[in-house]
């Protein structure tokens, strides 16, 4: 098929929309005195607006969720069973029904203020609902419906044939993956989860290649990097500091996807099928030309833009629904062990011996924020900034982001979406990440400090 078969429209339906998307999610632009992208700023500016009303909306649209699944369960099916968008969102397995449930109660808990407070208090529920919820609630609308102009015209299979040559050796990923790691890392890790999932449901990715991207690749911003950075006074150190994430992102991304639980996941899509191995470009082709080709023919059968707000709205409702319950009834009970139960200091003894051999200053007191950046990504750089030595503070901060997995955001999100991952995969992918993290962070800390 040849490029010229295509009229002129439908190279513009692949150009102009993928570009819009490339400038929404993928073009870094100043804000104050970072950096981010501008799905993230109109984020930000509807938080400001509605700060007063979003934790009210969020127990609604909770609320909301938990009584219409209720509602399924107890004779509702046959209604919602002529809108498979609406089935899959509401008809949920009886533990994924239980969950939202408890979200529900957790959110009108906190919304209301009664009952206990390590479910109440703003450093648990409070904080998810009052905080966490209002950041995903803006966001979640913003890319959820712009999402498609990444997903439906073609910008995928231009970068899906360009880069498979680099990140299929590498990662073991398909070269699509790379939007989402730069989405990720440009703008925030949940958005990348939401195009990892999109992809995994539509069958791009097969289950071991979306569990790899979204606990490899779904890293936090460089914004909230900051926050964290200077919460730890480290903000005169930023770019040796995010060097050293990067550095250390890249090196866990090579050997993540070939230990277990991620090397031992099916290689087979949604549908059951296997991926067919071998080089998807023709001996006609370059890379380039064959990608663009592909690209166009993408842009040419795309929806208009009834279609493309039909998508961005059932998104919206996915995340919506789908997601908020989830992270507010696990992100709650992750936070509540973590706050109120000295679960993690116990968690974090075995370390101790880890990182006196490393010769990080104040082994004792960092061994706390090893684990508890488990429950939230966060609570590391709010426990270790009381610790006097700067180093053991470096190491903190770069632990703590690299880490990549906490319940609060993208692990209650992974969790809730629909890639292949389960809590106990979460966890043992968390451990390793540290394990293989933490020896070469020390290493780098040593040759600054």
């Amino acid at each position: 098929m040849n490029n010229k078969e295509y009229p002129t429209s439908a190279h513009l339906r692949f150009i102009i929309p993928s570009l819009i998307g490339v400038l929404l999610f993928m073009i870094p632009i100043p804000s104050g005195e970072s950096m981010t992208i501008l799905v993230a700023i109109f984020a930000g500016w509807l938080e400001t607006a509605l700060k007063d009303y979003l934790s009210l909306i969020m127990t609604f649209i909770i609320t909301l969720t938990a009584l219409l699944t209720l509602w399924v369960k107890v004779g509702g099916r046959r209604i919602v069973k002529s809108s498979s968008f609406f089935t899959s969102l509401l008809d949920v397995t009886p533990f994924w029904t239980t969950v939202r449930v408890l979200g529900m109660i957790f959110a009108i808990m906190v919304y209301f203020q009664i009952g206990p407070e390590a479910i109440i208090s703003d450093v648990t529920g409070g904080l998810l609902l009052d905080s966490l919820l209002h950041v995903l609630f803006t966001v979640f609308l913003f890319a959820g419906l712009f999402l498609p102009l990444l997903l439906n015209y073609g910008l995928l299979e231009l970068f899906g044939v360009l880069l498979t040559k680099i990140m299929r050796p590498l990662f073991t990923l398909p070269g699509r993956s790379s939007i989402d790691s730069l989405a990720s890392w440009l703008g925030d890790g949940t958005i990348g989860v939401l195009l990892t999932s999109k992809q995994y449901e539509e069958g791009y990715y097969t289950k071991r290649e979306a569990a790899v991207i979204g606990t490899t690749f779904s890293v936090v911003s460089i914004t909230f990097t900051i926050v964290v950075i200077e919460e730890l006074g480290l903000g005169s150190m930023f770019i040796p500091l995010y060097g050293t994430i990067v550095l250390t992102g890249v090196i866990t991304a090579l050997i993540m996807p070939r230990i277990p639980p991620l090397s031992k996941k099916e290689d087979t899509f949604v549908t059951g099928e296997p991926r067919v191995k071998g080089d998807q470009t023709p001996k006609e082709h370059n890379a380039f030309t064959y990608g663009y080709q592909q690209a166009v023919k993408q842009g040419s059968q795309s929806p208009g833009i009834a279609g493309f707000f039909k998508n961005g709205a059932q998104n919206i409702l996915d995340m919506w629904m789908g997601v908020a319950p989830i992270v507010m009834a696990l992100g709650t009970v992750a936070l509540i062990l973590a706050e109120f139960t000295p679960l993690f200091t116990w968690l974090g003894v075995p370390f101790i011996p880890i990182l006196e051999l490393l010769q990080i200053p104040s082994a004792q007191a960092a061994s706390e924020t090893i684990l508890i950046g488990f429950a939230d990504m966060f609570l590391p750089a709010i426990i270790g900034s009381s610790i006097e030595s700067e180093m053991t503070r470096f190491v903190i901060a770069a632990l703590s982001v690299t880490q990549l997995i906490y319940m609060s955001e993208v692990g209650g999100l992974l969790l809730g979406s629909k890639v292949p991952v389960g809590m106990k995969d979460l966890f043992i992918i968390f451990l390793e990440r540290t394990i293989i993290s933490l020896p070469i962070i020390a290493l780098i800390a040593h040759l600054l400090f």
